[in-house]
């Protein structure tokens, strides 16, 4: 049986909490999880929802998934596709989830028009590099990711 990638529903969200908790320790930052099943409900269903996600089933069990959300390219004038996380259960890597993945995002990022397909990969996690180099990815050597956040982002924003 075929996998099979689908939007998420509220029935998934257990499911993604798991994940998210799994990707964090692969990441080696579960000291950072603070998953809340209502807020990622809220995020992905609510009114206003600001995140999407896709799951990938094989044989009907969730395995791996994807959250993404909408950003903007002014030098394009277009917006993008942002993937802020994918992951693939061990026991299902290797099978072309990853890569189905992948694929499902930039069909899309080019039916709704964007100009974009991006996202971030750990420096140390070689592995994906090259699995991303091979999908077509380029990795933007010249660029570095800046956040605040926590106190330091309660202080930027009181000023």
């Amino acid at each position: 049986m075929p996998p099979v990638i689908r939007s998420a529903t509220p029935a998934d969200v257990p499911t993604l909490l798991a994940l998210i908790r799994e990707l964090a320790v692969f990441e080696k930052l579960e000291h950072l999880v603070q998953s809340d099943a209502a807020l990622l409900t809220e995020h992905l269903f609510g009114a206003q929802p600001v995140i999407e996600a896709v799951v990938a089933e094989v044989e009907g069990k969730v395995v791996a998934f994807a959250l993404f959300f909408r950003n903007y390219s002014t030098f394009l004038t277009k917006p993008g596709l942002y993937l802020e996380d994918l992951y693939v259960q061990p026991a299902h890597r290797g099978a072309g989830l990853g890569e189905a993945l992948l694929r499902h995002l930039a069909q899309l990022a080019v039916a709704r028009g964007y100009g974009r397909f991006e996202w971030s990969v750990l420096d140390w996690n070689e592995h994906a590099i090259r699995f991303y180099e091979r999908m077509g990815a380029q990795l933007m050597h010249d660029w570095r990711i800046c956040r605040v956040s926590g106190d330091a982002l309660a202080q930027l924003g009181a000023r």
